[in-house]
This record gives structure tokens, sequence and C-alpha cells, in this order.
């Protein structure tokens, strides 16, 4: 089951979030994108998060800005693992959604990344490493990818 649900919390994000789609899509490891705000679409959000075991997903990766409660939010409705990442789009440039974002309450953990597109990219390696312990071939690409890195 190497598929991941990607949520972003406004079209805004895309830009961003696509660069998380496109390292998974690199790996060929399959998601899916969409859009829906934990504070705009709460029912919408409730829905794609409860339901997405069952619909074969493995991990949730979310993106927001300004308060950037999408993540906790993911986290408090799954037991599957979310990532998150935090975005710049406040006047607060940011700071805002990292801290959002790092300071989640014990018990519901929820993995958070870098600001922006390095954040994105490293939440797809990152979900890419959690799925590639029980997935060799996934796993062998990871390696490869590694080495092509310290080449330069």
């Amino acid at each position: 089951m190497n598929k991941i649900l990607i949520i972003c919390g406004s079209k805004s994000d895309l830009d961003i979030a696509n660069v998380t789609k496109n390292v998974l899509n690199d790996f060929e490891v399959e998601c899916i994108l969409d859009v829906s705000s934990a504070h705009r679409m709460p029912e919408k959000t409730s829905k794609l998060v409860k339901g997405a075991e069952a619909n074969g997903f493995s991990i949730i990766i979310t993106l927001a800005g300004f308060s950037a409660h999408l993540g906790g939010v993911a986290a408090s409705l799954t037991t599957l693992p979310v990532i998150t990442v935090p975005i710049s789009s406040s006047p607060l440039k940011g700071i805002d959604s990292i801290f959002s974002t790092i300071q989640m309450p014990s018990g519901i953990p929820v993995a958070t990344m870098s600001l922006d597109k390095a954040g994105a990219k490293n939440a797809a390696l990152f979900a890419i490493e959690i799925l590639s312990i029980n997935d060799k071939k996934l796993k062998q690409k990871l390696v490869e990818y590694r080495i092509k890195l310290s080449q330069g």
C-alpha cells in the first residue's frame, strides 16, 4: 500500500504541494493531491482524512500557511503517519506556520519539515523512507537517489 494523500490548505499552496507530488511521481509512488482547509472546509478535510486508510493511503502529507493547523487536525483524525510542511504565505513570512506545526501537544504526533519547497521535497522523501521499510524496490530507488546526490 504505497499510496500517499497530499492535502494543501488553499489553491495558493499548489505550487509548493506540486513539489511533493513531483518527487513522489519521480519515485513512482502513487499519490493524490487535494485542496482542503482545516478552517474553511472542515467537513471535507475530515472526510478526506478519516477515509484515507480505507482508500488505500499509507501516509498523509499536509501543507499549509498562516496558522497551519491542517497537519494537527489531520493527525487528530487518523492513526496514519502525518507529515506537514509549513508555508510562508502569511505576513509573518512563515514564522507563524512553523510555530503552529512544531508545537503540537504530546500524544498526537506530526512530523514537521522545513519551510516551503525544501520542506515539500523533504516531506516526499521522508514518506518514501517510511514506505521503503517494507518495499525493497522503493528502497533501491532511494539508495540510487542518494548515490546521485553524493555525486553532485
